[in-house]
């Protein structure tokens, strides 16, 4: 058998490791994130997650092409309302939005030449993802960013395996009354919440 080669902590040190270089609120949030790895949304309904995922998806378009497997939704009236809401025909060009597009078939368009490097899989219940599917595709594509949006079950993701996945996230983004908190191992402490929307957030939460 032949070993992978060891580093020493100086090698690692010296890495040139890519990130993005975020400013402003997602600065505060989720500091300056490695550009590869994975990452999980969860929230309730009605607390701005879809929002957030949107506001973020545009965000990314400013650093890489990014795909969004609308697995849950498909191309239906309630994206198409986000869409406009948000105005995402400004990232037009850089926004590939798939239609409940299979696992499978996403792997296989991950692994094409200057395929997008940023993928949003909305919803992770609907992906049809084991655990060990969940790490193939993580290991396979580790030169992707992999962003999987999910239920929620109390002030957790929604099911054995997608608690899973938080616990192996890179960064941890839990959505409640129109502001997103963010725990990051990019960053020594918790981000700043960013707020989705600012007359819900302080709406629900001075009640």
């Amino acid at each position: 058998m032949k070993l992978k080669r060891a580093y020493s902590p100086v090698e690692i040190q010296n890495m040139n490791i890519p990130t993005f270089d975020f400013t402003g609120a997602w600065e505060d949030s989720l500091g300056r994130p490695a550009r590869t790895g994975t990452w999980i949304i969860w929230g309730q309904p009605g607390n701005g997650k879809s929002s957030f995922a949107m506001q973020l998806v545009k965000y990314l378009c400013k650093f890489d092409r990014v795909i969004y497997d609308s697995l849950e939704e498909s191309t239906g009236k309630s994206l198409q309302m986000s869409l406009n809401r948000h105005n995402m025909e400004e990232v037009n060009h850089k926004l590939l939005i798939l239609d409940r597009e299979s696992m499978a078939e996403l792997s296989e368009r991950l692994s094409r030449k200057r395929s997008p490097g940023i993928v949003i899989i909305d919803s992770f219940q609907y992906s049809g993802l084991t655990y060990q599917g969940y790490k193939e595709l993580k290991e396979k594509h580790s030169n992707k960013l992999l962003i999987f949006i999910s239920h929620a079950e109390g002030v957790r993701p929604d099911g054995r395996i997608a608690k899973k996945v938080e616990y192996d996230a890179d960064i941890k983004i839990f959505v409640q009354g129109f502001k997103a908190v963010c725990k990051s191992r990019f960053m020594e402490r918790p981000g700043v919440p960013f707020t989705i929307w600012e007359e819900g957030a302080a709406k629900c939460w001075i009640e």
